[in-house]
């Protein structure tokens, strides 16, 4: 390792109570932003001459693969938060791959399993990472890195195997040794206490991936026992793609699978623009729910209907510039229906789904099976239509229809074209 001649005298910083401090911040579980500014805002009051800091460490997310939270020293005004002067960049899962990542510090440490790292830059000499070439056009004069490892739960578990925190000092001859060392003696506790917090964060990021926002924050807080439901009344959106299966027949795997991705990521753009949330994708379509709970009725059947009009919209350019590229292309049909139903945790006591069920989602998915036989891409249940007032004008009726398991035939109504 690189230790470069020291300059200055030995520091003692006046960090007492720093440890207690971190530990509490840890147990109240403040958001990462608050955690890293404080320990920054700390660091810098107890004397160490820090300009910039950054903390790194990864993630489990569908887009992003880790997250880098970078806090600038300036003047703080009464009443600031901990996490003014905070910026929080996601590094997408494509971003890791990239040649500036692989030329970053972080990377380097974490490949070479090199602990730790001090770089001065105060030289003319030659600087191997392109990120302390800025920092030292910045007027930086050193730079240290640490790995704080947190011990893989897996062998291949390399998410959650530590954080990597560094800093930079504008300060004529850089950092002394005394002070990083007791930098150094504080980062466990830091990394215990950001390791708390990023438990969470990931917990909730995989729920709400798998389940949605709403579901996810509700199993969260504790509703995981089976047969916990609760009636609501809900517009359910349910849709499917038409000719997946001529598709599937032609396409190899792989293909298949990218060309489903692409159809499922256009179909739900719409919903999540206007305030719905998917709660089960069901083979080659999906099941989604605008909450009517808490709200006005008419003002959210309004987003559906903006949703289910996006959609319509979106899939015509994007099935020609398939074609184009000599892609298959797909339709699709969608049901839109208004009623209550239980929305909770249902299955086995030690495997749970937490969905909706009931006839309203019956009928949803009978009115969805109309689409292709009545040649419309999106059918309307008459009790979505008697709460959508002011959308009458870009509605009208098919007539009356029978739906499969239903008594008495339904109206249905689809959008003027």
């Amino acid at each position: 390792m690189d230790m470069p001649d020291n300059e200055n005298a030995p520091t003692a910083l006046d960090l007492d109570g720093c440890r207690d401090w971190l530990i509490e911040r840890g147990l109240r579980g403040l958001s990462l932003d608050d955690q890293f500014g404080g320990f920054c805002n700390r660091l810098r009051d107890a004397g160490l001459p820090i300009e910039r800091a950054t903390m790194g460490m990864g993630t489990l997310h569908p887009r992003y693969g880790a997250q880098t939270h970078v806090w600038r020293a300036k003047d703080r005004t009464d009443g600031a938060t901990d996490s003014a002067g905070v910026e929080i960049v996601m590094r997408g899962r494509g971003e890791m791959r990239s040649d500036g990542f692989q030329k970053s510090p972080i990377h380097y440490m974490r490949s070479t399993n090199t602990p730790t790292m001090r770089r001065r830059l105060d030289r003319n000499a030659p600087l191997e990472f392109p990120i302390l070439e800025d920092l030292r056009a910045d007027g930086m004069t050193e730079y240290a890195a640490e790995l704080v490892q947190f011990g893989k739960i897996k062998d291949s578990d390399e998410i959650r195997s530590g954080v990597f925190f560094s800093c930079a000092t504008a300060r004529p001859g850089g950092f002394d040794d005394g002070e990083l060392a007791q930098l150094r003696a504080l980062l466990p506790a830091f990394g215990l206490a950001v390791k708390s917090r990023t438990t969470y964060d990931i917990a909730r990021t995989v729920v709400e991936t798998y389940l949605g926002q709403d579901a996810g924050d509700r199993v969260l807080t504790g509703a995981i026992d089976r047969g916990s439901l609760e009636t609501i009344r809900a517009v359910l959106w349910f849709c499917d793609l038409r000719g997946f299966t001529r598709v599937s027949d032609r396409l190899p795997g792989r293909e298949l699978v990218e060309t489903f991705d692409d159809y499922l990521e256009l179909m739900a753009g719409p919903v999540h623009a206007n305030h719905g949330q998917i709660l089960k994708f069901l083979g080659d379509g999906f099941l989604a729910t605008f909450d009517l709970t808490a709200l006005d009725g008419e003002a959210v059947c309004r987003n559906a209907l903006k949703a289910a009009s996006e959609l319509r919209e979106a899939f015509p350019p994007f099935n020609a510039a398939r074609e184009a590229d000599g892609k298959a292309v797909m339709d699709f049909g969608l049901a839109l229906h208004l009623g209550d139903v239980l929305y909770g945790n249902i299955g086995a006591s030690d495997r749970l789904d937490f969905t909706v069920v009931g006839p309203a989602v019956n009928e949803a998915s009978r009115i969805q099976a109309l689409c292709r036989p009545l040649e419309r891409n999106v059918l309307i249940s008459a009790s979505f239509h008697e709460i959508a007032c002011s959308c009458h004008g870009e509605l009208m009726s098919l007539g009356f229809h029978a739906l499969r398991g239903v008594r008495e035939p339904q109206e249905l109504f689809t959008v003027k074209e």
